[in-house]
């Protein structure tokens, strides 16, 4: 096919095979995240934790189930789907069916659902509180669902677990051994593992805070009244 040119030629290119084919681009599957309208796979992967509380005598036992999304890829995780809680107390068996649907709904509509954990954990018994094994102290039954959970999301790696570095140990065990030196080791059945003049610590939360050379320390985290 010839073609009339009308106009001054003023340049050129030639025009090759490889320019005529369309570029090729690198086309990124597209990532799965947790939404609502996500469909329930028939196997899921599962922890069941227990909580034992002074004020009942039957324990609760806490299942969470996650999905695992991405598999196979670089982009694997394991995120919350549902989660059950049984007992054979049927005392407070509403709210805490109640409580199951709403947590289940809150990780199926996906995005940060860490948020919950410390929602749970800030609630407090109008009738008081009590300590479990370890001197940590739990304001409420809720409050120790809510500890749970975060055990859960720090094992999948939701949640990122800060350790205290060598450092910080050694001062810590520094620290006790100086206590137990002026005051006497905390006997052999004590529960807490530590000190009977430790009070509660605001940061932990655990009755592991006591007085060094004038000032609060917690043997449990570190934290001190003296910055």
């Amino acid at each position: 096919m010839t073609h009339k040119i009308a106009k001054k030629i003023v340049g050129f290119k030639v025009i090759n095979e490889q320019d005529n084919k369309p570029e090729k681009k690198d086309i990124q599957p597209s990532l799965e995240s947790m939404h609502e309208n996500v469909q329930r796979p028939e196997v899921l992967l599962g922890s069941t934790y227990k909580i034992k509380t002074p004020q009942s005598e039957h324990a609760l036992y806490i299942t969470i189930n996650d999905m695992v999304l991405n598999m196979g890829t670089e982009h694997e995780e394991r995120r919350p789907y549902e989660v059950f809680i049984n007992s054979k107390n049927m005392e407070h068996f509403q709210w805490v069916l109640a409580l199951t649907r709403v947590i289940s709904a809150v990780f199926r509509k996906g995005g940060d659902v860490t948020f919950l954990v410390e929602e749970m954990k800030a609630v407090f018994d109008p009738k008081g509180g009590y300590f479990k094994k370890g001197g940590i102290f739990m304001p409420s039954l809720v409050a120790e669902i809510g500890h749970a959970i975060e055990s859960h999301m720090k094992y999948i790696g939701l949640i990122k677990t800060e350790e205290m570095s060598d450092q910080q140990k050694q001062y810590l065990e520094e620290k006790r051994k100086e206590f137990e030196d002026k005051h006497g080791a905390a006997p052999a059945n004590d529960e807490t593992d530590f000190p009977d003049k430790a009070v509660l610590c605001s940061k932990c939360s655990t009755k592991a805070m006591v007085l060094m050379d004038g000032c609060m320390t917690c043997l449990n985290c570190g934290e001190s009244k003296c910055g």
